[in-house]
C-alpha cells in the first residue's frame, strides 16, 4: 500500500494540459493567472496632491520666517480630475489644490489647508501668507512611486482575488490571461444513493455531488453532474468513459464503488483502459480506498473517491485540490501550523486527516483542537470544524502543545498566507 507522500508524487507526474484564455479583469475572481502580469504605465501617472491645501514653488520660500513673511497670490483651483494649470513663471503664486489634483511646474510642494493663513480674510481670500521655508514635495504623491512601467504586478500562478482586480483595473488592465477552468464530470454510485427528499432506512441521500459542486465557488472548475450509477452499471460507466475521449472533460470523479466489495465495480472498469500513474488504496484515514489513474495517451484523469461523505470530502481536499493546483500552475500549498490543544492517538503507519477547530489566543497563538467523533461516518464534528489537521505517518501519539500542519476545509491556504 502506497503512502500519502508517494501518492502526491504520482499526482505530480500525471499532469494534464490546461489551456489559457483571456478574460475581462472584473470576471477573473479565483481564476489563476497563466503569465506574469506587468504594469503598462507609471502609477501614479503624474505628481499629484496627497492632501487638500495650497500648492506653491518651494524655492519662493527661501529666507522666509516669522519676521520676513510673504504673500502668495491665489491664481486658481485644481481639483482631482481637472486639467493642470498652464505653465507660468511668475514668482510668489499659489493655487488651491484638492487631494488627487495634478501638480505641475512651477508648483512642487503643498501646504496643508489646516496650516494656511489667508489674506485679507478667510471668506474672500486673495493671498496666502507664508512665514517659513517649505521643503520640496511635501504632501506630494510622486509619479511612478507605487508602480513604474514594466513593474511586476502579479506572478504567474496567482489565484486572483478582489485586491488584485482593484489594482489591475486602476492600472488600466482590462483583460488578463488565465488558465481555463478544468472540466469535471462527476458520478455518484450505489443502489442506495437517491435524490429523493424522503427516504427509506436503507437509502442514502445524494450529498457528495452537492458538496463538490459547491467547491467550485472557492477554487473554480466547471462541474457537471453525470447522475447516479447503480450497482449493475459497470458497462454504462465504461461507455461513458469512452465518450469523454473526444469531449472537453478533463477529469472524471466518482464517489463510491472503489473498495473491495461485491458491487465495487469502478476499479475493474478502469483497468480495462490503458492507464498510467495508477494507484489504488493509500495508507490514509479517512479515504483509504481512493483510486487515481491517468488515461494513457489521453489528457484526462480519473479520481475514484470513497462513497462515505466525510471520506469523500477529505480525499477531495487532499488529493483533488493538490492535483488541480498542479495542473493550473499554482505553487505547492503551505500548511498553517498550530499548537494542539488536546492529545490524539492514531495508527503509526497511517496519515490521518482530522476534523479540527482553528482558533487564536489573545496573544495571536494559533491553537488546534481535534474534535471528538473522528469516525468517518460522523457529520457533527465536520459541521463544527473549520480546518483539517494532517497528522503524518510515522508517529502514533500527538501530545498537547505539539505543532501540527493544518489546511482550511474548502479552499487553499494560499488565499490566506
Amino acid at each position: 500500500m502506497k503512502s500519502y507522500s508517494q501518492a502526491l508524487k504520482i499526482l505530480k507526474q500525471a499532469k494534464i494540459k490546461i489551456y489559457d484564455e483571456y478574460i475581462k479583469t472584473p470576471k477573473s475572481l479565483n481564476r489563476v493567472s497563466s503569465v506574469n502580469i506587468y504594469s503598462k504605465i507609471d502609477y501614479p501617472s503624474a505628481n499629484n496632491a496627497s492632501f487638500d491645501g495650497y500648492a506653491i514653488n518651494s524655492s519662493d520660500t527661501k529666507g522666509l520666517n516669522k519676521k520676513n513673511k510673504k504673500l502668495f497670490k491665489i491664481i486658481g483651483t485644481i481639483a482631482a480630475g481637472s486639467k493642470p494649470i498652464k505653465k507660468m513663471n511668475k514668482k510668489f503664486r499659489s493655487v488651491e489644490i484638492m487631494t488627487g489634483g495634478l501638480l505641475t511646474k512651477p508648483f512642487n510642494t503643498i501646504i496643508p489647508i489646516e496650516q494656511i493663513s489667508f489674506y485679507p480674510n478667510k471668506i474672500k481670500p486673495k493671498f496666502i501668507l507664508v512665514n517659513k521655508k517649505i521643503s520640496r514635495l511635501n504632501y506630494v504623491r510622486l509619479k511612478g512611486s507605487d508602480y513604474k512601467k514594466n513593474d511586476l504586478i502579479i506572478k504567474k500562478g496567482t489565484i486572483i482575488q478582489s485586491n488584485h482586480i482593484l489594482t489591475l483595473k486602476a492600472l488600466g488592465i482590462d483583460k488578463i490571461k488565465v488558465k481555463k477552468k478544468p472540466n469535471i464530470l462527476f458520478f455518484s454510485t450505489g443502489k442506495e444513493i437517491t435524490n429523493k427528499k424522503d427516504i427509506e432506512n436503507w437509502e442514502v441521500r445524494n450529498s457528495n455531488n452537492h458538496y463538490i459542486h459547491s467547491l467550485n465557488q472557492n477554487f473554480l472548475f466547471n462541474f457537471k453532474d453525470a447522475g447516479i450509477l447503480k450497482d449493475n452499471h459497470s458497462n454504462i460507466f465504461k461507455s461513458k468513459i469512452k465518450k469523454i475521449f473526444k469531449s472537453k472533460i478533463d477529469m472524471i470523479i466518482t464517489s463510491g464503488a472503489v473498495s473491495a466489495g461485491k458491487y465495487d465495480f469502478i476499479p475493474n472498469v478502469i483497468k480495462d483502459f490503458k492507464l498510467s500513474n495508477y494507484f489504488k488504496s493509500i495508507s490514509i484515514r479517512p479515504g483509504k480506498p481512493i483510486l487515481f489513474a491517468k488515461l494513457k495517451d489521453k489528457s484526462k484523469v480519473i479520481f475514484g473517491l470513497p462513497g462515505n461523505p466525510i471520506s469523500s470530502a477529505a480525499c477531495f481536499r487532499f488529493f483533488v485540490y493538490p492535483y488541480l493546483a498542479n495542473i493550473l500552475g499554482i505553487s505547492d500549498e503551505k500548511p498553517v501550523k498550530g499548537y494542539l490543544k488536546n492529545q490524539f492517538y492514531k495508527k503509526k503507519f497511517f496519515t490521518r486527516f482530522v476534523k479540527s477547530k482553528f482558533s487564536t489566543t489573545k496573544n495571536g497563538k494559533i491553537e488546534i483542537e481535534i474534535l471528538k467523533g473522528q469516525e468517518s461516518f460522523k457529520m457533527k464534528p465536520f459541521v463544527n470544524s473549520n480546518i483539517w489537521a494532517l497528522l503524518p505517518a510515522g508517529k502514533s501519539k500527538f501530545k498537547k502543545g505539539d505543532i501540527v500542519d493544518c489546511f482550511f476545509l474548502n479552499y487553499t491556504n494560499k488565499n490566506f498566507i
